[in-house]
């Protein structure tokens, strides 16, 4: 009777361990370009990192900007967002007062090179 409550709890136990390594989020700190510009021009530079720094809000938010999508540029890679990562990141630049050079903190799911966005917030 012990080994089979033993093994249950020890069961219960692994279970609790995958259930929270699935629901860890990851967080981005960097800089949020469309995807036009950061498999582009951006990526050409010698630093895209300070190119992605440079793109402009108004830039990044036009239409055709917008349509090829969002993401974060950070640690020298290009991140892209989900659908509802791109409203919040574009709340996000809507919202700075910055023109160029805005910072933000990205979190959520990082999978490959895309990511599953559950926050998007300026870092002051």
């Amino acid at each position: 009777m012990l080994k089979k409550f033993m093994f249950s709890l020890m069961a219960i136990f692994a279970l609790n361990i995958v259930v929270l390594a699935q629901g860890k989020s990851d967080s981005l700190e960097g800089f949020i370009v469309d995807k036009a510009c950061a498999t582009g021009k951006v990526a050409k530079q010698s630093d895209p990192q300070a190119a992605a720094a440079n793109e402009s809000k108004g830039c990044i938010l036009m239409e055709n900007c917008m349509k090829s999508g969002l993401g974060v540029y950070s640690g020298g890679k290009y991140i892209q967002f989900d659908e509802k990562g791109v409203a919040l990141a574009k709340a996000a630049l809507e919202k700075s007062k910055k023109d160029k050079g805005a910072k933000f903190k990205v979190t959520g799911k990082v999978t490959g090179d895309k990511i599953a966005v559950e926050s998007v917030t300026e870092v002051p």
